[in-house]
């Protein structure tokens, strides 16, 4: 079962000038944020929790990978919707045998030991739709 929107992810050219932005819209100061690269994924974010939900914050470091190619096809705006779930395994099972859904790549580990399942973007107009399964004492 899906539970919640775990996290949300915007593509952005300027990561200072976008954390500026979110700043100025959630009324917060830049040490909100908590920021990092991710040399798997090509990319440099800065994130914040709002509720249970994170907002990430994405700047592609070069031309290379899936999230420069997104910012080069449309632009700045929603790159990523993750939906988080209990138990992963269980779900990537619900899903193959109910719904036939296709994932993209095998899961992946993210930030703060996340499990990642990616589906594939096909399937959702390209924005990038996953299921994220967080370790038991987050």
């Amino acid at each position: 079962m899906l539970t919640h929107i775990h996290h949300i992810n915007f593509i952005v050219r300027d990561l200072d000038a976008s954390i500026e932005r979110y700043q100025a819209l959630l009324g917060v100061d830049g040490d909100a944020f908590l920021f990092d690269d991710l040399p798997a994924r090509n990319v440099s974010i800065a994130r914040i929790k709002l509720g249970q939900t994170w907002l990430v914050l994405v700047q592609p470091k070069s031309e290379q990978g899936i999230p420069a190619a997104h910012l080069r096809k449309h632009g700045e705006g929603l790159f990523l919707l993750s939906l988080a779930c209990p138990d992963l395994d269980l779900e990537v099972h619900r899903l193959n045998s109910e719904q036939d859904m296709v994932f993209a790549s095998p899961e992946r580990k993210g930030l703060d030991d996340w499990r990642i399942q990616d589906i594939e973007t096909s399937l959702f107009s390209d924005v990038q739709i996953q299921l994220t399964q967080v370790s038991k004492d987050q």
